[in-house]
């Protein structure tokens, strides 16, 4: 089969006057003369220029939307608008034809809601090979931005046998025979007959073991798939999706702030220089969709100004108690503009994150010293303040637009404290044994933090609904592909 360039590369290099040949799928075919192609590599077709005496008819009725076919010809500068070079075509093959009637993704506007039930084929449409691209470039990313500063890639288990938030809601792993399960006495299902002899699930975090390696590594960092089974049909939650938890040894809650600003410009920089021309197209699409909204739904400020917005602002540092402060002697609150009630000990909403962010500091926030109450067992207790209220070195980075983006804490190093926290979380030791084991032998100070991959790539391309940041999304009652 013969070799062809990437239209990306056609149009980066511009080898005019030289022959080349491209392989794509049709956008558009006018005038039984002018074919629109795509291959995926960039957001920008090709215009390929036919001569229709050369090509029988039979072949040009084929030319539908959604054919792939292979084009050779000479590269020339283009004299049509909105494109710099054009292919003249001598030679035209249709390697895929594609019938009109049946094939669904038609050159017309097609709801969101509509191709979530097409996901094998919306990669096809501008948005979502936009998305998409940039997805890559923002794994690409994360691990450059962490090989970058000596961190080591862990692949933490997908299995395990624990719970890292303590919070129930995994799902269970078994080869059990569920039509036939096997029982103790009591009447419960008897593990020690299943695979690994104890009971199992998907991981919700490999933060955890993330800890383990640090703490001979001193710098890691894991990005893989997570599971939550949460019955949520939200626009903000799936039950498998992607997380980026570095784990760094000697690290107090201070570094890691530093850690976790520096990588969030370091992604946002990435995908403003190589996604330019995708977040350029989301950002129109954006501005359309926000025409159609009430005014007090429509983004603050256009998709690439609040990317450089984050990467070129220090971020706001400041403590849970002095946050609730400031959202109580607001005028926001003090009118009762709040839909959820502001006091010392609540867990922050989305509303309240966003007025921080977006009114009162205009530039984004880390809150630190959150109540321990509303926390999870391995952040490290912090000393009571003048109240005598227990915190913890967690923290909490909020972004304009959707409040939290990062959620971390400096770990709780100390033996004796972690065991107490155990029991008041009611966490069996025996469940644990091996992360308590790492304070017992050489312990020291580490902190560390969670991005969710999906929520990133929303705050990126503007998108309103995780299902479309990820290629197969998986929802309750939903596991297609």
């Amino acid at each position: 089969m013969a070799s062809h360039t990437d239209i990306a590369v056609l149009y980066a290099n511009k080898p005019l006057d030289t022959q080349v040949t491209v392989k794509a799928w049709v956008r558009t075919f006018r005038n039984d003369q002018f074919l629109a192609v795509s291959d995926g590599t960039t957001i920008r077709t090709l215009q390929i220029v036919l001569n229709k005496e050369e090509h029988d008819e039979a072949k040009l009725k084929k030319l539908n939307t959604g054919a792939c076919i292979s084009a050779s010809g000479i590269l020339k500068p283009s004299l049509g608008k909105g494109q710099d070079i054009e292919l003249i075509a001598d030679q035209l093959e249709i390697l895929g034809e594609c019938d009109p009637n049946e094939f669904p993704i038609q050159m017309k506007r097609h709801t969101l809601d509509f191709l979530r039930e097409k996901a094998h084929l919306r990669f096809r449409t501008n948005t979502f090979g936009a998305v998409f691209r940039l997805r890559h470039h923002l794994a690409f990313a994360i691990h450059a931005f962490f090989n970058e500063r000596g961190f080591f890639y862990l692949h933490a288990p997908i299995i395990t046998g624990s719970d890292a938030e303590g919070a129930g809601e995994m799902f269970k792993v078994t080869n059990l025979d569920l039509n036939n399960v096997p029982r103790t006495e009591d009447g419960g299902v008897d593990f020690s007959q299943d695979f690994f002899g104890k009971p199992a699930n998907l991981t919700v975090s490999g933060q955890l073991e993330a800890e383990l390696a640090a703490l001979a590594l001193s710098k890691v960092y894991t990005f893989g798939p997570t599971f939550r089974a949460e019955n949520s049909n939200t626009s903000r939650h799936l039950a498998e999706f992607w997380m980026i938890e570095p784990e760094v040894a000697f690290n107090d809650i201070v570094a890691n702030q530093d850690l976790a600003e520096s990588f969030l410009k370091y992604c946002f920089n990435y995908a403003l220089k190589h996604g330019r021309e995708d977040l350029e197209f989301l950002q129109e699409r954006e501005i359309n969709e926000d025409k159609l909204k009430p005014v007090e739904d429509r983004q603050s400020m256009p998709l690439i100004q609040r990317l450089e917005f984050v990467a070129n602002n220090e971020f706001e540092r400041i403590t849970y108690t002095e946050a609730i402060d400031i959202l109580l002697n607001s005028n926001h609150y003090k009118k009762k503009k709040f839909k959820f009630d502001v006091k010392w000990g609540i867990d922050l909403q989305s509303e309240h994150e966003r007025y921080l962010v977006e009114k009162h500091f205009q530039k984004p926030v880390i809150i630190t010293g959150y109540p321990a109450a509303i926390k999870a067992f391995y952040m490290r207790m912090n000393e009571p303040d003048a109240q005598g209220r227990e915190t913890v070195a967690a923290m909490d980075i909020l972004v304009p637009g959707i409040g939290e983006i990062i959620g971390g804490s400096q770990r709780e190093e100390r033996y004796d404290v972690l065991v107490q926290k155990c029991k008041q979380f009611n966490i069996p030791e025996d469940h644990i044994w091996w992360y308590l084991e790492t304070r017992k032998f050489g312990t020291c100070p580490h902190a560390g933090f969670g991005l969710g991959f999906e929520r990133l790539i929303m705050y990126v391309t503007g998108m309103q609904n995780i299902r479309d940041v990820i290629p197969f999304p998986r929802t309750p009652l939903n596991a297609e592909f």
